[in-house]
């Protein structure tokens, strides 16, 4: 399993969506195995290519062959119109503390996922 990396606030807010049953079992389990072995820091030494909120990600979607260029951002903020997408969405959080190059396989309420992490920008 490769560890994530991911600010304090949204290892949190991660944890607390995880808490209040809004994932299936088998996305609690990951996410929770993941949160186990993941990196903590504060926002500014986070590495440049680290999937997180207020980033601009751009990622193949391996199922649909389609490309998509989104911006991440908190649950409150989250405007699917504008391609801003929430980190509790299924590809936020699947994508979340990942990085460029990385291919994450999630099993996301409405289907498996599969997703390529292309480029990450502030």
């Amino acid at each position: 399993m490769s560890h994530i990396i991911l600010t304090t606030g949204t290892y949190d807010l991660i944890k607390d969506h995880v808490r209040r049953k809004k994932v299936t079992a088998q996305e609690e389990e990951l996410l929770l195995g993941e949160l186990k072995y993941a990196s903590q820091v504060l926002r500014k030494n986070l590495p440049e290519d680290v999937v997180s909120i207020d980033r601009k990600v751009t990622y193949r979607d391996h199922i649909n062959n389609e490309e998509k260029t989104i911006l991440l951002v908190g649950p409150e903020k989250a405007k699917v119109s504008k391609n801003k997408i929430s980190v509790l969405s299924d590809e936020g959080i699947a994508m979340i503390g990942y990085k460029e190059d990385d291919i994450i396989e999630w099993p996301a309420k409405k289907g498996n996922l599969k997703l390529e992490i292309l480029k990450v920008e502030e």
